[in-house]
């Protein structure tokens, strides 16, 4: 540990241990009053079922539970950096009936008001606890502050006879508070950190519940991802029909011409052949070009580098790429990134007015990260139906993830995480 480190990491402990004495601290009034105010509601509700403004109260104590517990979430977002997701189902759209018995089914709720009524004896042994981890080595520490406030001085009760009642003795009690300090901090974190991952645990969406979320997530990427092989499916056929299928027609036509007058007048069939030479090369060059935006042969052949670093050679815009990969990923990893790659850049020369651009793709544990950064004037979107919106859905087709940022001014910057199996 270096002299820099070493500051920086009691400062990032005592952080730590700060925030766990806060919640900890603060979990108790907390769950005491909803303990109060819940068991307070159910009784009343239970009471009153009987002349039906005990049913309405209990709809509305569920209501209120639901929102109790998202109170509790962003509490422990904020104090302890919890990340915890709703766990309800979305409410159907049949009117208020609907909805309430939507509420009602809900597991979650019902999870909900079990947090907020049984955890109350839970946080009160994490309140003592944490109070007595704060208030030991400050009040060593203190000494020399507070000792003359006491009739008789301060009363040590730690298997010795120990008052202290002088200046002297309290500047003796602060090196045992700092020794003291060191296991109170660590005892702390690690009770904030269990209390924070009980609460989380009863807090975000089951596993039954986030299962059906994956799922549903899988199929609408599997849907989008299905979309966007039919439009690719119809450009191609579009390209074929409009560009090299009429070339090819017209070299046929051509090369017909030229055969009738062949015999009769064989400089107009050199010109007619001479076009139709021309209309072939041409129905090559779109073939080629299709055939590059299908699967790119250098991509196949010399791997992402070398594709991307063609697809920067084409740009009018001045392009930087980086490559860091320890192997080749799997096909479909190294298409999709090509493709994203292809996309952006085409995005920058038409859009952006950027004076250069830096590609990077790299590993990261299970995943290919591809970035493309632009100094351009920002402002762009993922709009539906738009180039960026298809390439995320195309990212998605294999559980990747694109996002873009864009502010207006610039810069732009695209991310893709393409999960990957090495």
């Amino acid at each position: 540990m270096t002299e820099t480190t070493a500051p920086r990491r009691v400062g990032a402990s005592l952080a730590s241990a700060a925030r766990s004495a806060l919640y900890l601290l603060s979990g108790f009034p907390l769950s005491t009053f909803w303990f109060v105010l819940f068991v307070t509601l159910l009784s009343v509700s239970a009471g009153t079922a009987i002349i039906w403004v005990g049913v309405i109260l209990f709809f509305v104590t569920l209501f209120i539970a639901r929102g109790a517990a998202g109170l509790e979430r962003l509490w422990l977002g904020i104090v302890m950096g919890q990340d915890v997701s709703h766990p309800y189902r979305p409410l159907s759209a049949g009117g208020p009936l609907g909805k309430l018995k939507g509420m009602v089914t809900d597991p979650a709720t019902w999870r909900d008001l079990a947090f907020l009524v049984v955890l109350f004896p839970v946080r009160l042994f994490g309140f003592v606890f944490g109070l007595l981890l704060v208030t030991l080595p400050l009040s060593f520490l203190g000494a020399p502050f507070w000792y003359w406030t006491v009739p008789g001085g301060i009363q040590v009760n730690l298997g010795l006879d120990w008052s202290i009642d002088t200046l002297g003795e309290a500047l003796i009690a602060v090196p045992i508070g700092l020794a003291l300090a060191v296991p109170c901090v660590a005892g702390l974190r690690g009770l904030g950190w269990v209390y924070a991952q009980l609460a989380a645990g009863l807090l975000r969406p089951s596993s039954v519940r986030a299962l059906a979320t994956e799922a549903t997530e899988l199929r609408a990427s599997r849907a989008r991802g299905v979309d966007a092989a039919e439009a690719e499916r119809r450009r191609i056929e579009r390209d074929l029909h409009d560009g090299a299928q009429q070339r090819l027609v017209s070299v046929a036509m051509e090369l017909g011409r030229a055969k009738a007058k062949l015999d009769s007048d064989p400089e107009a069939a050199r010109v007619l052949i001479d076009g139709a030479h021309s209309e072939a090369k041409q129905a090559i060059a779109e073939l080629r070009d299709l055939a590059r935006g299908i699967y790119p042969a250098v991509l196949g052949d010399r791997g992402l580098d070398a594709a991307l670093s063609a697809l920067a050679g084409r740009c009018p815009v001045p392009v930087h790429v980086s490559v860091e990969l320890p192997q080749r990923p799997p096909t479909v990893v190294e298409s999709t990134a090509y493709y994203i790659v292809a996309e952006a850049l085409t995005n920058v020369a038409k859009h952006a007015r950027a004076a250069t651009v830096a590609v990077t793709v790299q590993r990261h544990g299970d995943r290919v990260l591809v970035e493309i950064y632009d100094d351009g004037r920002g402002g762009a979107t993922a709009a539906p139906g738009g180039g960026l919106a298809g390439l995320a859905d195309r990212a998605a087709t294999i559980d990747g993830v694109l996002t873009v940022d864009s502010p207006e001014g610039g810069p732009t910057k695209i991310r893709a995480e393409l999960p990957c199996t090495w």
